[in-house]
């Protein structure tokens, strides 16, 4: 599921090419470039362009390596899953807002359509032109078509179920990354605790040897003066 999102957003932001790149990255760090442009019969220039576009999105991140023989760098990629999804997902939400308003406009507003030229326009638009089409000279006529209607009710409808199945993938990454942080988290507590006794067990032995190496403090004897 998770695949067929990532491919989505990535082939709409990056176009075709770019939805193999997911299948190579996906549960992977650090992919070499040279790799995918090897796998995907491309120049290591057509792949980082790819790669670039996706960065700009921020839907992947990279970490490079400078070849101490050769001098050049070699860049190694990350796919960004959540930052994907989340993208997708802003993007569907606007799109759903945009077809809904087509289909508020379609339920209170009336339109007209010249049926030699098949052109549509709103209500105001044929009166102002006294209902003649403006490319044939042909008489407007109200469209009644309610497939229109069933056609924008029915995309919405696809569209907020395919959110839903995204929800649901965005909600097991967020997840997984709750419980990884909180396990780091307690990993390090546990190493600052560790630190905390390990320094106080040092210092009480310090001060354990200061005090055995410690000289005790001689007597002075004072020697009453003769009269």
């Amino acid at each position: 599921m998770q695949i067929k999102l990532l491919n989505d957003i990535v082939i709409e932001t990056a176009g075709k090419q770019a939805g193999e790149i997911v299948k190579m990255l996906f549960g992977k760090k650090d992919v070499n470039e040279f790799l995918v442009a090897k796998k995907l019969k491309l120049t290591i220039n057509q792949v980082r362009n790819i790669f670039y576009k996706l960065s700009n999105f921020g839907l992947v991140s990279f970490m490079r390596k400078k070849d101490r023989r050769k001098g050049w760098y070699t860049y190694f990629w990350t796919l960004n899953t959540e930052k994907a999804l989340e993208l997708l997902e802003k993007r569907l939400e606007k799109e759903v807002e945009n077809l809904r308003q087509q289909l508020k406009s379609r339920e209170t507003k009336r339109f007209y359509v010249c049926k030699t030229c098949k052109r549509e326009v709103s209500e105001e638009n044929a009166l102002q032109h006294e209902f003649t089409c403006q490319e044939c000279g042909e008489v407007y006529h109200l469209n009644e078509d309610e497939k229109i209607l069933a056609d924008l009710k029915n995309e919405i409808s696809k569209i907020e179920k395919y959110k839903v199945g995204l929800s649901e993938e965005l909600g097991k990454i967020r997840v997984e990354k709750g419980k990884k942080q909180m396990k780091l988290r307690k990993k390090l507590e546990k190493k600052t605790k560790k630190d905390r006794q390990n320094k106080r067990a040092k210092n009480k032995m310090l001060a354990k040897k200061n005090k055995q190496v410690k000289k005790p403090k001689s007597k002075k004897i004072r020697k009453k003066k003769k009269k």
